[in-house]
């Protein structure tokens, strides 16, 4: 259940607005650049952040912050600055991915087959420069720095709320780079920014025999292959074409042998989608799909669906004093919402928030080995984080 904001009145929002051009960022973004060369050189991968956290916990605690990272919370870092209510939290993940980096840059990963190929490292770099404007700034409130672990296994935002590193907030944003758009400009977006993810896992079991004899036995092959491409028609013909669902089966393994019909079949992949209607559908759809179709050719099917974040939703008052505040320093752009998923969506779906896309000018997109982002487009990062953070403290007030 989303808390409710207290919104100060007109009269209080203008004696408290902040000036938003009396800072000068060009050291602070100097020194984020180093910084973000550092972290991409040393990326570790989900839930194994124990490197990166030491490194967090040590500049911030330089930077006169509070360490209050919950004891539960074995990788990743809380901190805070400043007293009592409104809380402003302001969040980054950590984690890389086990991609081996292609980049060729000076600095890149030292640690074989693990890589911010997302640009993870961004983002720490981002509010780590905020953080250090930010302990010289005048304001009322606390500010809350978190540094979450696991993105991309889509676990760290529940661990930290588990935790208790979110209790008490009244309101949190966030941003993820975007390599399609250029330094400077933010995708900012009332409503669904980033969709729900949904993963599902499907073994197929029948009956081995010799290929010679399939008469003999029970084609998990046959059945995959036929499943793969019935469900492609849940979105195609059972879906509003207005609504946006997408289904891919990403992996499909089977057998191990050219003249070997196996016991089993596996295939795998994921739903995205935008409304909970869709959601359920989608599901729905599946199951009925994939025992039907498993009858079909006598084959038992063994289905694990695993649910994942919902959509990124941003709040409906926020999102409007974010997108101001940043149009006095970047160009604010309507992106199109993304299908992909973010577990931002856990803080989303629970506190006022305001998720963006703060342009990387990058060479490819995200996930990718070889993708390299633009150092200059830490500037607009910082910034977002500084400036949203001061105004959203003085008008909540």
């Amino acid at each position: 259940m989303l808390l409710k904001l207290r919104v100060a009145s007109e009269t209080e929002l203008c004696r408290k607005e902040v000036s938003v051009m009396t800072t000068d960022f060009t050291a602070v973004t100097d020194e984020a650049i180093q910084i973000r060369h550092y972290l991409h050189q040393h990326p570790e991968v989900s839930d194994q952040e124990v490197a990166t956290s030491a490194y967090l916990r040590d500049r911030l605690r330089t930077l006169g912050y509070r360490i209050i990272t919950p004891a539960k919370l074995k990788t990743g870092v809380v901190a805070e600055l400043g007293h009592g209510h409104p809380v402003v939290a302001l969040r980054s993940d950590i984690d890389a991915l086990p991609i081996h980096e292609a980049t060729g840059l000076a600095y890149a990963s030292v640690n074989p087959g693990v890589m911010h190929a997302c640009g993870h490292d961004f983002h720490m770099a981002s509010l780590l420069g905020a953080a250090q404007a930010l302990k010289d700034a005048d304001f009322a409130g606390t500010i809350r720095l978190i540094f979450q672990p696991a993105e991309e296994t889509h676990v760290g935002a529940q661990e930290v709320m588990e935790s208790g590193g979110a209790e008490g907030i009244d309101a949190i944003i966030g941003f993820h780079n975007k390599p399609d758009l250029a330094a400077g400009e933010v995708g900012i977006l009332e409503g669904g920014l980033m969709a729900a993810v949904d993963q599902f896992k499907v073994i197929l079991h029948g009956k081995g025999t010799h290929a010679a004899k399939p008469e003999l036995g029970r084609d998990p092959i046959v059945a995959l292959t036929s499943l793969v491409n019935s469900l492609q028609t849940i979105v195609s013909r059972n879906v509003d074409p207005q609504a946006v669902v997408v289904l891919s089966v990403t992996h499909i393994s089977g057998g191990n042998t050219w003249n070997v019909i196996p016991e089993t079949a596996s295939f795998e992949g994921t739903v995205r989608s935008f409304s909970t209607a869709g959601r359920k559908l989608a599901k729905q759809r599946f199951m009925e799909v994939v025992k039907a179709g498993a009858a079909t050719f006598d084959v038992t099917p063994e289905i694990e669906w695993i649910k994942g974040p919902d959509v990124v939703n941003n709040d409906d008052q926020l999102t409007p004093l974010v997108a101001e505040t940043t149009a006095k320093f970047a160009r604010v752009v309507r992106p199109v919402p993304s299908t992909t998923g973010e577990d931002f969506a856990y803080f989303s779906q629970r506190i006022p928030s305001v998720f963006a896309f703060v342009g990387s000018h990058g060479t490819s997109d995200w996930h990718h080995p070889d993708l390299k982002l633009d150092d200059q487009a830490l500037t607009t990062g910082i910034k977002f984080f500084y400036y949203n953070a001061l105004n959203l403290l003085a008008k909540l007030r």
